[in-house]
């Protein structure tokens, strides 16, 4: 029995290593990354605490070195889907009651793990599979997933302690009741912690969870599930499926007690998701949360009074880090013509500096490869139709092979028409493209730029006059979720910048804050009474 009122350890974000030459860190990763590359690894779902093969399976390969096998995932049927959402389920009411303190302390230890044994692991599962420089690995599959699961426990505090007033002769309480039901988490490939956060955080406020996530995300996945385990989730709290998406999806969707949709992905995927939920909503036995953060077409606009070398590098950083595979990643760039030659050419001559793309074992690249063929192809397409166009011309990279890796330099296209095809569409590549406007223009492009685009994710704005910072913030308040003031469109941070956009970009729940938690309970009302009345009439009755 709870008979004291607990606090969550101090929260602070966990600090960066740097992996210098030399450094304990990066020799430790860059065995870890050898050995996982050397060994073959099989891959099972977890269902009820339980690891489940079913024979049906998928290859691994990393992006970079795609002819090399590195293991299998095993797929599931429709039998599986099931004992996944039995296993939730059977999992809720127990694990809905367990004491606030016990559930955050789960979480609590997983962070600790990532911090200390498994953060070689999970960074080199990241590097190897997901083809993330050791940088990008660190602030992601370490950094992140530590610190949702970590503040996420604070912010549980924060909701819980939240209480309405009383009146004399009376005690009103609020309890945050997880959803009734169970929780669908559907996670992509290019984030770790977003991966891990989905599942992790409807759990932690007592839901159970039917988690799927990307084919191109399952190595990391498994370590995932590794942790939570040796944290000790219970059997069943979070069940991890793999296998063809529509079919798990018309399961778990069509299931009278499905209660909460938790998404990261693509605008069209989410959108479609939403459309079934609607047509079956008269199956539900309760309305169901739907929390999405899909994509993005991600925007950098610089003032005449901007600092050139700060755009360029905002322009480097914010499109080609992770390949531009981040759906904050800077797409679209609206330069002063005054400045446009300086700072393109001071971007190409780092493109230049970052050289060739190639495997993250080598921790020199800053570029590594695209996910998969489709990735590759696709960005592709556009690359080839620019170097066609009358509107647009190539300005840096345009180059790409995939013989070993899926390999794509980092690219620039100018061009002559601010509506031109990669101005409006997300390529989720290492491709941006930049649009020059006269000076005088400033306002129009402001407008512009909220025209533009469907998505509302991110942005920034470069520039010194005040009053011209404040003229963006206005003129793009609807613009993007996370806006950024001399600074890229990336690196959000938990805790300090909660994380989503609106418009097509998804429901603006943001991620690393409370209001995402908020998201997977019921409130419920209990008004206690201390002397209740005995007599129905009330003075205004008396004669």
């Amino acid at each position: 029995m709870s008979n004291a009122l607990f606090k969550v350890p101090a929260i602070a974000n966990e600090k960066v290593l740097d992996y210098k030459k030399n450094s304990a860190e990066k020799q430790n990763v860059l065995q870890t990354y050898k050995s996982l590359y050397k060994n073959h690894i099989d891959i099972p779902m977890y269902i009820n605490g339980e690891e489940v093969r079913t024979g049906t399976c998928k290859s691994i390969a990393p992006p970079h070195d795609h002819k090399h096998e590195i293991g299998k995932y095993h797929l599931a049927s429709e039998k599986e889907v099931q004992m996944a959402i039995d296993s939730a389920l059977n999992a809720r009411d127990k694990w809905g009651q367990t004491p606030w303190q016990s559930r955050a302390a789960v979480f609590l230890k997983a962070a600790d793990l990532l911090a200390g044994p498994y953060r070689a692991r999970i960074n080199a599962a990241t590097m190897l599979a997901q083809s993330k420089t050791i940088h990008q690995a660190e602030i992601d599959a370490a950094c992140e997933l530590i610190d949702f699961l970590r503040f996420n426990a604070s912010f549980l505090t924060q909701i819980y302690s939240d209480q309405p007033q009383s009146a004399s002769g009376m005690w009103n309480q609020v309890s945050y009741r997880p959803l009734e039901g169970f929780i669908y988490a559907i996670t992509p490939f290019n984030f770790t912690a977003i991966a891990g956060n989905l599942p992790a955080s409807a759990a932690l406020m007592g839901n159970t969870v039917v988690w799927k996530p990307s084919d191109a995300q399952v190595y990391s996945a498994q370590v995932i599930m590794e942790v939570f385990q040796e944290a000790g989730l219970p059997a069943g709290v979070i069940n991890m499926v793999y296998g063809d998406p529509v079919m798990i999806s018309d399961q778990v969707l069509g299931h009278a007690d499905f209660s909460g949709l938790h998404f990261t992905g693509s605008t069209e995927v989410f959108k479609n998701l939403w459309k079934q939920i609607g047509n079956n909503i008269h199956n539900y036995k309760t309305y169901p949360r739907i929390v999405g953060e899909t994509g993005g077409k991600d925007f950098i606009i610089a003032h005449p009074s901007a600092n050139s070398k700060q755009v360029s590098t905002a322009i480097v950083r914010g499109a080609f880090e992770l390949q531009g595979q981040k759906c904050s990643a800077a797409s679209r760039v609206y330069l002063p013509k005054s400045k446009a030659d300086t700072i393109l050419d001071q971007v190409k001559q780092d493109i230049d500096k970052i050289g060739k793309p190639g495997s993250p074992e080598d921790m020199t690249r800053f570029v590594t490869a695209v996910i998969h063929q489709q990735a590759f192809d696709r960005n592709v397409h556009f690359i080839e139709r620019a170097k066609k166009s009358n509107e647009a011309t190539i300005y840096a990279g345009g180059q790409y092979d995939d013989s070993c890796g899926y390999f794509i330099d980092p690219t620039v296209i100018v061009t002559t028409n601010p509506r031109y095809e990669t101005m409006e569409t997300e390529l989720f590549g290492p491709v941006v493209t930049v649009y020059v406007y006269e000076d005088d223009q400033w306002k129009e492009t402001l407008k512009l730029v909220d025209t533009t685009s469907e998505y509302a994710l991110t942005g920034a704005v470069f520039a010194k006059d005040r009053y011209l910072i404040n003229e963006a913030l206005e003129a793009l308040e609807n613009s993007a979720g996370n806006f950024y003031i001399n600074d890229k469109p990336t690196g959000a941070v938990v805790g300090q910048q909660p994380f989503g956009g609106a418009r097509a970009s998804g429901t603006n729940d943001k991620a690393g804050s409370a209001l995402n938690l908020l998201r997977w309970v019921s409130p419920r009302l209990i008004k206690e009474t201390f002397v209740s009345p005995e007599d129905y009439s009330y003075p205004f009755l008396e004669s």
